[in-house]
């Protein structure tokens, strides 16, 4: 048996990775093909690009890409048609996705879509599209499977890996600071710095990031800071950036291990995306910043349906976690943000306390429920809602 996956970001690579490993023990003899990172590569999938030519985001960013990305599609379907796999998983990267799922599905190819776009949030129209393109769509949060059945798309709600993946109580700093080899005294107060996990994040958050870290200094000259670098160009980047505009901020840079950083940490300033979710699972406050292109951003303004884009904050249904989008994500405004956490013990309880009920209900075994969910797929010849 063949199985087809594409994953678009390194976040979609760790899901991969985690469904990789239970339909294994499904289909032992199953070979899987497609699109990964390193994650989903360890577990055996022949990936026949590089997962990093397809993280690209935004409206305006992505045009310049265009070409690359269809040339890649193309040639992605023929090599499926021309091997009909038993199904395809599209993972998140739905403006890669869904276009390619539906050409197949056209051809009697069984299709999957494992993480929702946020049609729930803008372009609620969408939902036509996906319904034409996918037989089963799988959901990591319950707000987005209740949409689907409102639409009559089949969905089965599966949770997050990483609830599955990361204790209740969170990660004990002490033991993330001596993973990290960090020989900072106990007391000293960290803050985690997460630009992004894309160039194109990096590139706008980075300066922004470091600035409020200097700012910060101002108020609390003991503070020590952690920046983790999802890749080896953006570590370089990041490197030089810190070298060039804050040299004077004690930055300790790290290739990757940015959940130990974030757990080393006793407050997170971050880009809004997965890490959020991580950030909240490993019981950490945090504040949100996010910034565009000015035209993705004048067009978001009017298309975006919801009042909050912070994933703590969407699943709650309010504001738990400060969040600042385009220009409202000033220096000041974020490190006030980040000082009133370090400050107000009060508050900070109260937030773990609210993230440990949210982790609670998130903790669905998520790897195994969308295998068995593709499983279905497989062997019934049509989805199960649910």
């Amino acid at each position: 048996m063949r199985i087809a996956l594409v994953a678009g970001e390194l976040s979609g690579d760790l899901l991969g990775a985690g469904l990789i490993s239970a339909l294994k023990q499904r289909y032992p003899h199953a070979d899987f093909v497609g699109i990964g990172g390193p994650a989903m590569i360890k577990q055996g999938l022949d990936s026949w690009f590089s997962l990093e030519r397809l993280a690209v985001m935004g409206l305006v960013e992505v045009l310049r890409h265009l070409p690359e990305l269809f040339c890649i599609r193309r040639q992605l379907r023929q090599r499926l048609l021309a091997e009909p796999p038993a199904v395809f998983i599209g993972i998140d990267a739905p403006d890669f996705n869904l276009g390619l799922e539906r050409q197949l599905r056209v051809q009697g190819i069984p299709t999957v879509h494992y993480v929702s776009p946020t049609v729930w949030a803008w372009r609620p129209w969408r939902v036509r599209k996906i319904a034409r393109a996918v037989d089963l769509m799988l959901t990591l949060f319950p707000f987005e499977a209740a949409f689907y059945q409102q639409h009559s798309v089949p969905v089965r709600y599966v949770g997050h890996s990483l609830a599955d993946e990361i204790p209740l109580l969170g990660g004990e700093a002490s033991v993330a600071r001596q993973t990290l080899h960090l020989s900072f005294p106990p007391e000293t107060r960290i803050v985690a710095l997460l630009p992004g996990s894309r160039m194109g994040e990096v590139s706008r958050l980075g300066s922004l990031f470091l600035e409020t870290a200097r700012w910060l200094v101002a108020q609390r000259p003991d503070l020590q800071f952690l920046m983790p670098a999802a890749t080896p160009k953006i570590h370089e980047f990041l490197a030089e950036l810190h070298s060039t505009q804050a040299p004077d901020v004690p930055l300790t840079l790290t290739q990757g291990d940015s959940r130990e950083v974030m757990a080393a940490s006793d407050g997170v300033l971050l880009a809004s995306g997965t890490a959020t979710l991580e950030a909240m699972l490993l019981k950490r406050p945090m504040v949100v910043a996010y910034r565009v292109a000015p035209l993705t951003a004048w067009i978001a303004r009017r298309l975006v349906t919801i009042r909050h884009f912070a994933l703590p904050n969407l699943l709650a249904g309010r504001a738990l976690i400060p969040e600042f989008f385009q220009e409202a994500a000033t220096a000041e405004h974020l490190g006030a943000a980040v000082l009133r956490w370090l400050d107000d013990e009060v508050a900070r309880s109260a937030l773990v306390e609210q993230f440990t009920d949210l982790h609670v209900y998130l903790r669905c075994d998520a790897s195994q429920q969308a295998a068995a969910a593709v499983a279905r797929l497989l062997e019934a010849g049509s989805p199960v809602s649910g």
